[in-house]
């Protein structure tokens, strides 16, 4: 609980304001008192089938009316849970004090209440009105037939998620001002995406920066490793200056590419550093899938298996690396993209930069290979995998797992069991045209005296025959379209991961021009320049 935070038992009577879908004048006390009666022929039937429209309606209007009077234990009993439904809605009234409830439900669709609530939070003399909307559904219980609200803590508040529950009083850490590295102020008006970043940076950071606590209304998270969420503020505190790495000419850049593209990440870091530059989410569910995502990263992936190959001694970006229509790797046929010309002639450099599959696949088995190689390149060359990254917030660190069977060849092309997020992409190409493993960073670990992840990195010699092939991909292969126009050193890779169940293959690119490296993921985007290129290439182009 948060600090300041006192129960109390909400009294006096609550209203509940009705309206739309034929609710008219009903009458809540009669709702509220319902029926008992089954008949003279004994117990009735258990009812079965979706409920009515009127069983919505008397449902939804008996737990409005419970909820609003704060009479947790009857409103969670028109629940289908009512075990996980009492405590929230008793911290609706007690720990989250909150009071004067009115709620107004709106037109009924199918089995769906949409409803707004009005209703005023007061703490320690201080009161402000809350105002939000929210929709429960209305379902037939398993066992009793009885027609009950879907329980969802949704159904509370839209901030809220399972476990998670509502408190007023003292902020648990003080307020912050991020700042880029610049000293531009970063907020979520004006940066939407970084929302949950600064949530989770205040979380870690804000007793460290120096700021006072205000009195909020906040989402108490089940999970202590999640930031909690402000909702409303009371009194304000006082922020303390908190800076980060990020620049808000990229991070606008990025905010603005991600826009474009449905369930779209990006990052961008700087290769000389690992200090992150920008980080943009578009996503309907709020999570920063650039650092945390877990997806295939499809054939971005070949930037650490080249580099597995070269220092292995299998070929060299002027080797051979033949590219044939299709080729098999214990049992399991792998192909290439629909229209890529075969050429059984192609040097490792033609096959990176057309993206050839099969030339991988083929490479795969050759000696001093072992199912565990391309584990060790991800692990001790690019820093990956070892769950060791400390960025400033939650982050992933990628899964290169050593696979057997058909896997250790789709791992290869970065489908199989890998997973990456943009986060990691855009490292492993900072890794691939600099030679060094620079852990990337949102804030500076000497704030806090973290120690960063560190890893022995590529030989020079490797490092020269991987910019040149993404140089390649960006100016004549699969990346040329997307990064056409931009100047400077420049090269990139793209990559599609097909997902199933998905119509369309998720898009990867990753890229870099001068000291600046990126990396972004659409789901269900299609190929790598559909989506995910336009957005890199526009973060590319600031320059950060």
């Amino acid at each position: 609980m948060r600090k300041g935070a006192k129960a109390a038992i909400v009294g006096g009577v609550l209203a509940v304001m009705v309206g739309g879908a034929g609710y008219g004048a009903y009458n809540f006390v009669t709702a509220l008192e319902g029926s008992s009666s089954s008949g003279l022929g004994g117990p009735a039937p258990v009812k079965t089938g979706p409920p009515s429209a009127d069983e919505v309606k008397e449902t939804s209007a008996k737990f409005f009316a419970a909820w609003a009077k704060g009479d947790a234990a009857t409103a969670a009993s028109y629940t289908n849970n009512a075990g996980d439904a009492e405590p929230l809605l008793t911290a609706y009234g007690s720990s989250a004090h909150i009071t004067k409830v009115h709620i107004a439900p709106g037109a009924r669709s199918g089995d769906s209440v949409p409803f707004s609530v009005k209703a005023t939070v007061s703490y320690e003399g201080k009161s402000e009105p809350l105002a939000y909307e929210s929709k429960l559904t209305v379902v037939r219980g398993v066992t009793t037939g009885r027609a009950l609200v879907d329980w969802q803590p949704s159904v509370v508040h839209p901030g809220l998620e399972k476990g998670d529950t509502l408190v007023t009083g003292a902020a648990k850490v003080p307020p912050i001002e991020a700042v880029d590295r610049n000293g531009v102020v970063l907020t979520r008006a004006k940066y939407p995406s970084l929302g949950p970043v600064l949530d989770a940076l205040r979380e870690k950071y804000g007793d460290q920066a120096g700021g006072k606590p205000g009195i909020e209304l906040s989402v108490e998270r089940a999970d202590a490793h999640r930031p909690g969420k402000t909702l409303l503020t009371l009194a304000k505190g006082t922020p303390g200056k908190l800076r980060t790495t990020l620049s808000a000419t990229a991070q606008a850049a990025a905010e603005r590419a991600v826009e474009q593209y449905a369930e779209s990440s990006v990052v961008a870091v700087k290769p000389s550093t690992g200090e992150v530059l920008a980080i943009a989410n578009h996503r309907n569910d709020g999570f920063n899938a650039a650092f945390e995502g877990r997806l295939a990263p499809g054939s971005t992936m070949k930037i650490i298996t080249s580099a597995m190959l070269i220092d292995n001694g299998v070929t060299t970006m002027n080797g051979p690396a033949p590219c044939p229509p299709s080729a098999t790797w214990q049992s399991q046929t792998f192909t290439n993209l629909k229209g890529m010309t075969p050429n059984e002639n192609a040097t490792l450099a033609n096959s990176f930069m057309r993206s050839c599959n099969t030339a991988f696949v083929k490479l795969i088995d050759e000696k001093p290979l072992t199912d565990g190689s391309l584990t060790a390149e991800a692990q001790e060359r690019f820093g990956l995998g070892q769950d060791n990254w400390k960025t400033g917030i939650v982050s992933f660190d990628g899964s290169v797992p050593a696979s057997t069977g058909p896997d250790r060849a789709a791992n290869a092309i970065g489908q199989g069991q890998v997973q990456m997020s943009p986060l990691n992409m855009a490292s492993v190409t900072s890794t691939a045209i600099t030679g060094a493993f620079r852990q990337p960073y949102l804030v500076s670990p000497k704030l806090d005296n973290r120690q960063l992840a560190t890893a022995k990195g590529l030989s020079s010699n490797t490092v020269a025959q991987l910019r040149a092939m993404m140089r390649l991909t960006a100016t004549q292969g699969t990346a040329a379209r997307v990064m056409a126009g931009l100047g400077g050193d420049i090269g990139a890779k793209t990559g599609s991961a097909e997902v199933d169940g998905q119509a369309k293959s998720n898009s990867w690119f990753t890229g870099y021009r001068n000291d600046v490296a990126a990396a972004a993921m659409t789901q269900e985007g299609g190929h790598g320049g559909d989506a995910a290129g336009p957005i890199v290439a526009a973060v590319l182009r600031t320059g950060g």
